[in-house]
């Protein structure tokens, strides 16, 4: 890794924390914002949702088409201006349709940047520094939105709409600084970024012919949406109702669970990634899945203890420190994979075909959450969910089995070759412990 590409990687991650503590003021306080402070419902509340979700699956099948043929800075400016103006249209929104075109915009927004700004850390890093850098991208983006939250929740008054309108604002005002940061990187498109066509790839073609010809990446690209379907598409739906009605702890534990899933995530990520940066990435997959495993029948076993309201709770907790853990172990593993399977030039169409599953899996797993909640099928949801966290496991191995190893444990390759492992791992250091410190005093 050369100084230029850690410089544009510092300003990269920088960017990225700044935009994603923007977003923690309101992300919270949708639900509320649409349903209660604007008096427009709750069907409106989950219509809201459901367009910011309906508006990603729009765009970004062709978001991946305008990375490889102009770059991602060209999808950065869309995004950010989408997102910033969306956001803004929030705050001032007093009607229903108004309020659904802002969420659309927003949602339209957001998704176009995550695989634009995928791509540029893959084009400021190499095989060997590429886990630390999206490692890094995660860490920054949970603490972002936790310390967004928490001061967006010491100035939000749901008797006062002027102050839901100050956060949508300073929301806007930090995709624009995104923008403003990302716009000063120039990077250079790299020859050869990632793997040159993955086992069962071509190269010829277009980017979704090659990708779906390319028997590796479909086959992450299913692992990836039952790793999002299970974890982070439970969230705010199943898991959530499942807490309250069964376990029957109160909205307020509620939020110290999640808290703890996000206090795990900053805490632990910097450690776990030196325990699994070296290994090999479908193994690591794999034990996410076991301890996930391990998350739902700790959940489970919490709406079990009757007269342990305590025991109980503790449970729950654990339940969502233990996706924490998981989480740190898959954002240097995952994100990677796919750029080291990706051809050369085709990094923009397989960055944005595994957002396009992430979102899939966060449409179709609250919907399928809430309607077994809704229906009261608590075991049967547990049940699934546990199977689906072993159905990780499994696909992380049979994926393994296909994966090379320079794609399944690129870092050990590197340092094999005598490679600049050591030097960019050190620029890469510098760079995250950078970002971290003016992320901390945001």
């Amino acid at each position: 890794m050369t100084t230029a590409m850690a410089a544009a990687l510092r300003r990269i991650q920088l960017g990225n924390a700044l935009a994603a503590f923007g977003n923690g003021f309101t992300v919270p306080f949708l639900f509320v914002y649409v349903a209660r402070v604007r008096d427009l419902g709750d069907g409106t509340a989950g219509a809201v949702l459901a367009a910011f979700a309906a508006a990603a699956l729009l765009v970004l099948p062709f978001t991946g088409r305008v990375i490889d043929r102009s770059g991602p800075l060209v999808m950065v400016v869309i995004g950010a201006v989408a997102a910033a103006l969306g956001a803004l249209g929030f705050g001032l929104s007093t009607s229903a349709p108004t309020v659904l075109a802002a969420s659309a915009l927003m949602g339209a927004g957001i998704a176009v940047l995550q695989p634009a700004l995928a791509t540029m850390i893959v084009w400021c890093s190499t095989p060997g520094t590429r886990s630390r850098a999206f490692a890094t991208q995660f860490f920054l983006n949970n603490l972002g939105l936790g310390v967004g939250g928490l001061l967006g929740g010491l100035l939000v008054d749901e008797s006062d709409p002027s102050s839901f309108t100050l956060l949508f604002t300073i929301e806007a005002t930090m995709f624009l600084v995104l923008l403003t940061v990302l716009v000063t990187v120039r990077v250079a498109r790299p020859e050869q970024p990632g793997a040159p066509v993955s086992s069962g790839g071509s190269a010829r073609g277009s980017g979704w012919g090659v990708l779906l010809r390319d028997r590796s990446m479909v086959l992450l690209c299913v692992l990836g949406f039952v790793v999002f379907f299970s974890c982070y598409g439970q969230f705010e739906s199943g898991l959530s109702a499942y807490a309250v009605e069964v376990t029957r702890i109160s909205t307020a534990t509620l939020g110290i669970a999640l808290a703890a899933n996000t206090a795990m995530i900053v805490l632990a990520q910097f450690v776990v990634l030196r325990l699994v940066e070296r290994r090999r990435r479908s193994r690591v997959v794999a034990v996410v899945g076991l301890i996930w495993t391990v998350a739902w029948l700790g959940a489970g076993a919490s709406g079990l203890v009757h007269g342990a309201q305590a025991v109980a709770t503790a449970l729950l907790i654990g339940t969502y420190a233990l996706f924490g853990i998981g989480e740190t172990m898959l954002s240097p593993t995952m994100a990677p994979l796919v750029a080291d399977l990706a051809p050369a030039r085709f990094i923009g169409q397989y960055n944005s075909a595994f957002a396009l599953v992430k979102q899939l899996a966060l449409a179709v797993g609250p919907a399928i959450g809430g309607l077994m909640a809704a229906a009261g099928a608590w075991w049967v949801y547990i049940g699934m969910l546990v199977l689906c966290s072993l159905g990780i496991a499994v696909l992380a191995l049979v994926l393994g089995r296909r994966l090379t190893v320079g794609q399944d444990r690129p870092a050990s390759v590197v340092v094999a070759r005598g490679g600049p492992c050591a030097g960019a791992e050190s620029e890469a250091s510098g760079a995250d412990a950078a970002a971290g410190r003016v992320a901390t005093a945001a």
